[in-house]
Parts: C-alpha cells; structure tokens; sequence
C-alpha cells in the first residue's frame, strides 16, 4: 500500500457494476435461497435470546471494569460474551474526575475561541440533527482533552484487550498489530438538557455498496460470497486492512476493530442513547439478503453510495428486532462495537442532563493506517480537521490547542512522531485461499 491515504475507484456506472456483481455472486453460490434460509437459521436464536435477556431486564451489552483489563483478570465468560455480541461496556476507564476534568476543559476551549460565532453550520448530513447555530456534534479534533483522552495509558490498554478479541494473524500474514494503536482522530458531541433530537438511524459504517463491489472486500467475505457461511468468522481479520472506500464524505481512511466513544457526563440509558443489533455475524444476513430476487437488480437492499451502510425494516426484519440500547453510563466509562456491528442513536425529546462523548475508535497499526496517521501527524501539526473529515480548520490559529511538545510516547507513537513506532507491513504475495 502507498504511503498516503488511497481511495478506490468508483465505477463509471454504479448500477451497471451492481448489476454484474450480482450475478457473479448468484453463481458463485448457487442456491442463494437456500444460503439465505441457513443465515437467517443460525442467526433467529441469537435474536430470541437477545430479545429474551432484554426481556428479563439484564443487560445485553458485555460489562467490563478497567481495572480487570489492567490486571488481566477478565472472565473468559465475559470475554466469551464479547465475541458474541460484538460490544463492550467499560466502566470506569478513567477516573469520573478526570472525565469531569476533560468535559469542563472542552467547555472552555470552545467558548474561550469563540466556536459558536465562527461555526459555520454541519457540512454534512450524516451526523447531528439540531438547528445549525447549535451544533450537536462539534468538528473539533486537537484540544488538550481530546488528545489527552486517545494518549491515556489506559485508552492504549483497552485499546489492546479489544484488538486481541481479533484474529490478527491469520493465513500466514499479520494484519495487524493488537497493541499499538494509529490514532484516530474524530470529534465531539456535546448534547445539552432539553435537546429533542432525532436520533440516527440503524446503519454500519467503513464501506457500503463497496462490501459487494470491490476486491478486498470480497475476499473479506469470501466464505459468505462464496455459500460457505458456517465457516465465517467476523473476528479474522484478513483482508480488513486491505480495503479502500469509494470518496464520499462518509468513507474511513483507517480499519477500525472497534468504534466507540468515551464518555464525558452520564447518560441515563432510555435519553437518546447509542443502540446497537449485537450480533457480529449479522453481516451475512445483510450481504445476502441484497442478493435475492425481489430486490432490484441494480440495487442493494438499500445500500447507496456515499452513505452510511442502511439497514431497515423492509429487508432486514429479524435484525431489526435484536436492537438493544446501551445501559447507563457514567463519566469515564466507554462504549465500543465491532465494525461491522449494525447500530444508531435512539431519538429524545427534551433530554434530561447532558449527553457528552469524545468519539476515540480502536484502530490498531498496519500498513493502511500508518499512512492515514501520516497524514493526521500534519493536519495535528497545524491545527486543521483531518481528511476523513470536511475541512473547516477551525483550530488553525487557536494558540491553546494541543501542541508536538504535549505528546507522550502512546501519543508520538500512535502518530507515527517516534521513532520506535512499529508498522505492520503485509506480506507481499498474502494467501488468497
């Protein structure tokens, strides 16, 4: 891969290339009913059970305390729960002061440059649902708070222990390195009391029509695309570091294990919250089910470029049922999901205290992602938005944001910045079989 952020090539006619891909498929697998009839066999209990621990009132979210990551003392149970549900709840990452701290600190570098008079409104549609003069989620990226919570030793340790529900190693090749993180930088939501929003619908991110067009991808699935379903495994992660998106301005430069956030103020679980379908093989159901016959043959059951990955009532019904909300978080718990995990925000209606989060993903270092963090080590440099993101540049002449010399070693070595920063090159001639 070269050393810079590179992008796939769209084709020239989507609807032309969906409709040849759709064939290719259909005959690689054969029967794709039949595909289809076991996908959605293996996947309806674990639907029931979801439905029936919400039932009971327990929590379907994976509960973990930090102090069991630092201390290696995670009950395989738990673990074991991860893997099933693709999600993890950890309590008490830092400390409720230090979050309180990070919070407070965000306040005043907003107010003290003066963002809301300078803020232009969203560039894009795909987060945020409030008034423009009210921003939900803030495209802000270098703060003091921001860059201390992504160096926090204990960000890097939880960081490692969800890379390592990973396969990094698979097929002879090495993915990825599970305890090194490459820094992704993404902003902030700051939602007040009394905000109504509507939430954001159930979508996955990092690749939409692309997960049935482009190369890498199809090696990705290959078990699915090709009728073997019961050998697929969402957790190997061949191949993952090796796709590129179409430009859009939803497309991710950096392979993320996990999504998450960090949160700054607690959120009671019934304001507005993060949801997610916890099953990591839904996947299958969604690559297939575009693939059936009463879906037009140059669609994808909803999938659009240059959005989001839609999942909906109309074609995903069973996945639509196992939807379950995060339990409530206190200030310095985090929230993370598989990549490849459906999920969305409940909608609110004059939500009661704050709904505060610094957006910090898990994106161990490979090849790919060292070349986006090259990238990000100069926009961090000069204060500007990083290129996944629209470029506002808000922080370019605020003197008080975080600085080269503030950098730790997880900082320096996330960024590329160190010289002991380790890159995980792929083999050149990886294993296609």
């Amino acid at each position: 891969m070269s050393e810079q952020t590179s992008w796939a090539t769209p084709p020239d006619d989507f609807p032309a290339a969906i409709r040849a891909v759709k064939a290719k498929l259909r005959e690689q697998i054969g029967d794709v009913d039949a595909l289809f009839a076991r996908i959605e066999a293996a996947i309806e209990p674990k639907v029931i059970e979801i439905e029936q621990t919400r039932d009971r009132g327990e929590d379907v979210w994976p509960i973990v305390q930090y102090a069991d990551i630092e201390a290696g003392t995670v009950p395989q149970e738990t673990i074991d729960l991860i893997h099933r549900r693709g999600c993890a709840i950890v309590r008490g990452q830092v400390t409720e002061d230090q979050a309180t701290e990070w919070d407070r600190s965000l306040v005043e570098y907003v107010d003290g440059n003066d963002f809301m008079n300078q803020y232009r409104g969203p560039a894009d549609d795909f987060f945020g649902t409030l008034d423009a003069s009210t921003p939900e989620i803030y495209p802000i990226y270098w703060s003091p708070a921001q860059m201390e919570a992504r160096q926090h030793q204990h960000t890097a340790n939880v960081q490692s222990f969800l890379n390592r529900m990973w396969k990094s190693e698979s097929r002879g090749v090495t993915w990825f390195d599970p305890d090194q993180d490459s820094m992704y930088p993404d902003r902030i939501r700051r939602r007040p009391p009394g905000t109504n929003s509507k939430g954001l619908g159930a979508h996955t991110d990092s690749g939409s029509v692309e997960r049935w067009l482009t190369p890498a991808y199809q090696q990705v699935f290959e078990s699915i695309f090709t009728g073997d379903f019961e050998s697929y495994d969402p957790w190997d992660a061949a191949f993952r570091t090796e796709v590129d998106e179409y430009p859009s301005s939803t497309m991710c430069s950096m392979f993320r294990s996990f999504q998450g956030w960090l949160a700054m103020s607690e959120m009671q679980h019934d304001q507005g919250v993060l949801w997610v379908v916890p099953i990591p093989e839904a996947m299958a159901y969604i690559l297939v089910r575009a693939l059936l016959d009463d879906v037009p043959d140059d669609e994808l059951a909803g999938a659009e470029q240059g959005k989001a990955l839609g999942i909906n009532e109309q074609y995903h019904p069973l996945l639509m049922r196992a939807r379950s909300g995060i339990p409530t978080v206190q200030p310095g718990d985090s929230v993370w999901w598989h990549s490849d995990v459906i999920h969305g925000v409940a909608s609110v209606e004059s939500q009661e205290g704050w709904g505060n989060v610094i957006y910090i993903p898990a994106a161990p270092m490979c090849a790919k992602n060292a070349a986006y963090a090259k990238e990000v080590a100069e926009n961090f440099r000069r204060g500007e938005s990083p290129a996944d993101f629209p470029k506002e540049d808000y922080e370019v002449t605020w003197s008080n944001r975080f600085q080269e010399s503030q950098l730790n070693q997880v900082g320096a070595r996330a960024l590329g910045i160190a010289r002991k920063a380790r890159v995980v090159e792929r083999a050149a001639a990886a294993p296609r079989g």
